[in-house]
């Protein structure tokens, strides 16, 4: 006798690796189709922050060293890494929150790495100072412009849950960085009132052991920049909405916040919470929806679709457009954290990194 019908996958999601370990947030993939990826010290025991899979392997990157720092304000290894990113001309900047369990951040700390992919090894370390990264900032993603300046520029997310939020704007040369759209509304959570999240058929909300639910506070989070590197975009954890902003104007620190801000577009409702954000080079943009189990896509005629729905995309996280002409995402249960089922545990190993052919290549502006 046949059972009742039941939800049906959309699209090809092919599994790429299981994590039997800590759960996984960002990946990236090289341009000879190396793999990264990292995990955030949220709780879970953390052997390496940042590894590349060989041969079905985790293996700690650049090597176990810079895995293993001293302290929580140490500039000379990853404290807890929330992003890696392969960027235009191939070599792999690590974003450090210098954050683990989400505590305030020192100098040293917080600081954003290039590793050289040709050598394995580190071959710049760019420090935030405090009034660029806050004691209550949060580094969670970034994106490149490598045409601009001496030697690029990098646009990353502040998605603090207790603080200002924001982008940071780094001049690659230098190293100088600044802040822009500081507190704006576009960066910050949306209130219960107008955004309730739905993940497994139930509210998302922080639910405390010892009192009641409590909304999800996480501002800017996802990022990504147009093809043509005129538009950067970027998004709320806790908001259906998505925002974009000129690159000429974060990038010009003569410009008052108020002609910065004069530049933010209202992308509209993109269909679901996004954790991450991503374009490929026809100038489509993709969205994960951890309300849906799905990939979404924009198209630039403006119309949306669904790229992949699978159930076994629970939290899709970060996705990464490889060379090969996959888009490559995370699917790790943030979830199902304590945090967020009244101190249980409810994440059942292995998460995962999945792939699906889009037919497109990464953004490589440079």
């Amino acid at each position: 006798m046949n059972g009742p019908l039941a939800d049906e996958p959309v699209g090809d999601l092919e599994l790429v690796h299981t994590f039997t370990g800590p759960m996984p947030t960002g990946v990236s993939v090289s341009h000879t189709g190396r793999v990264f990826v990292n995990f955030p010290k949220w709780g879970d025991e953390v052997p390496a922050t940042v590894v590349e899979l060989r041969d079905g392997r985790e293996v700690p990157f650049p090597d176990q060293a810079w895995n293993q720092p001293a302290r929580d304000d140490d500039a000379g290894a990853f404290v807890s890494v929330q992003s890696i990113v392969v960027d235009p001309a191939d070599r792999l900047w690590v974003l450090d929150t210098g954050s683990p369990m989400f505590r305030p951040t020192k100098p040293g700390g917080p600081k954003l790495v290039r590793v050289d992919l040709d050598s394995n090894s580190v071959a710049q370390v760019i420090t935030f100072p405090t009034d660029v990264a806050l004691p209550s900032t949060y580094l969670n993603d970034v994106r490149f412009d490598l045409r601009r300046g001496d030697a690029g520029i990098a646009y990353i997310t502040d998605s603090s849950d207790s603080g200002p939020n924001g982008i940071v704007v780094v001049d690659l040369a230098s190293g100088a960085s600044w802040r822009r759209l500081h507190d704006h509304p576009s960066t910050k959570a949306e209130p219960l009132s107008t955004y309730r999240p739905i993940v497994e058929g139930r509210p998302f909300l922080e639910r405390p052991t010892d009192g009641p639910p409590k909304p999800l506070s996480m501002g800017s989070d996802g990022i990504a920049i147009s093809a043509d590197g005129s538009r950067l975009h970027y998004c709320p954890l806790a908001s259906r909405r998505w925002y974009s902003v000129a690159t000429d104007a974060l990038a010009d620190r003569a410009l008052t916040e108020d002609l910065v801000a004069a530049t933010v577009a209202d992308e509209g409702d993109k269909g679901g919470g996004s954790d991450g954000l991503e374009t490929d080079d026809a100038g489509r943009f993709y969205l994960t929806s951890y309300e849906n189990n799905a990939v979404l896509r924009r198209r630039p005629d403006g119309e949306y679709e669904t790229v992949v729905h699978d159930p076994r995309l629970l939290w899709p996280d970060t996705m990464s457009v490889a060379t090969d002409g996959h888009l490559y995402v995370t699917a790790n249960q943030l979830h199902r954290q304590p945090k967020y089922q009244r101190g249980q545990d409810l994440r059942r190993k292995p998460y995962a990194l999945f792939r699906t052919r889009i037919d497109a290549g990464p953004v490589l502006l440079r």
